[in-house]
């Protein structure tokens, strides 16, 4: 059993790590600012082919494994949140399913500027009220969609979208769609103006009416609902890697601070409560870390990993919340600022709790999986 990572993957983590504060760090206050899509860091993240790690390289893919990829994600996360999830929602939500279900057609038209980073992914399976209310009625050539989504990532960039609809109505089953921006009867709703993760656009998906041609069904009709749950399992490891991420920037940033602060004649790392905050949070930061890992290595291997994935999703984003309301704490007043980013770090974080399904139903997947009845 080894903790480590292997040396080609802490090469790429270092490589990451240097991307990031070179070009994603500078530009995550302002675009928080403004809510503004971080172009200038998805478009380097683009070319280096960031965007597609995980996929073959017939397919515009880096051909690497999971590890490799939440380690990008954490290291992104650490310097912008929201260009974490961009990426995260992109690889995870539309590019893998379309990777693992499609057809040879539409990996070649989806997955390779999807990979490539030509083009950005968006999933569309959250509703307004619990179940599957968009519906799907086929036609001769395709199918009719009606309904809405909402609070849909990437919704404004993306060009691609994996959207899921019912077709079967008296079995209530559902089908997954693969639908492009731009498609008759396809609109966005206003765009969500969010507590943090505010550099990544959300909004509704609106269908009234919308013809989706055959050929975009993705898998087979009526098994929609189970492409959705593999999707979301290994979603769940780009959220908790985004949560590690955003927890050790924020303690990182918390270290720096508290050995510059003088209070009483000394810094404030002098102190022995300082120290022991901090040595906690670290402890707590390693531990989501290994979590995450292990689920990804669970991935790569094939093996079951969907209960993993959710505990690592539940620990590592109660985690990020903890370090990052402690390293406001830490800065004091100052914490408090804009002028600082513990206080963007700390909004960003929550939503690590709720999206790709709140902790309380990370809990129902875990106890399901443990058969607590």
């Amino acid at each position: 059993m080894n903790f480590m990572l292997t040396k080609e993957q802490e090469s790429f983590k270092n490589e990451m790590r240097e991307l990031t504060e070179k070009y994603v760090t500078p530009y995550a206050s302002e675009n928080d600012k403004n809510e503004s899509f971080p172009k200038v860091s998805i478009d380097v993240l683009s070319k280096k082919g960031i965007m597609g790690i995980p996929y073959s390289k017939n397919y515009g893919g880096l051909g690497l494994d999971n590890v490799t990829y939440v380690t990008a994600v954490e290291e992104l996360s650490k310097g912008c949140a929201s260009t974490g999830v961009i990426m995260s929602a992109h690889t995870s939500l539309c590019s893998w399913p379309i990777a693992e279900y499609g057809t040879e057609n539409q990996k070649v038209k989806y997955l390779t500027p999807l990979a490539k980073g030509e083009k950005i992914g968006a999933f569309g399976w959250t509703e307004s009220e619990a179940g599957t209310k968009t519906v799907a009625v086929r036609e001769k050539d395709g199918y009719i969609l009606n309904g809405k989504k909402v609070l849909i990532t990437n919704s404004y960039e993306a060009s691609v979208f994996v959207v899921f609809a019912k077709t079967d109505f008296d079995n209530n089953k559902l089908s997954a769609f693969i639908i492009e921006k731009g498609t008759k009867g396809f609109s966005l709703g206003e765009k969500e103006e969010k507590m943090g993760v505010r550099a990544s656009s959300t909004s509704e998906l609106i269908f009234e009416n919308c013809f989706v041609p055959k050929e975009n069904l993705l898998g087979e009709e009526g098994k929609g609902f189970e492409i959705a749950m593999a999707t979301l399992n290994g979603g769940r490891i780009g959220v908790a890697a985004q949560a590690v991420g955003i927890a050790q920037g924020a303690l990182d940033a918390a270290i720096n601070y508290v050995k510059g602060r003088v209070q009483l004649g000394k810094t404030i790392a002098q102190f022995q409560n300082t120290q022991f905050v901090i040595a906690e949070l670290q402890t707590k930061i390693d531990a989501a870390r290994l979590m995450t890992y292990r689920a990804a290595n669970m991935k790569d291997l094939g093996e079951n990993y969907g209960y993993m994935a959710s505990m690592a999703k539940l620990f590592a984003s109660e985690v990020a919340m903890e370090v990052t309301t402690k390293a406001v704490q830490l800065f004091g007043g100052n914490g408090y600022s804009k002028k600082f980013p513990v206080e963007r770090m700390m909004r960003d974080a929550k939503v690590t709790e709720i999206y790709e399904g709140t902790s309380e139903v990370q809990k129902v997947v875990i106890a399901n999986y443990l058969n607590i009845k």
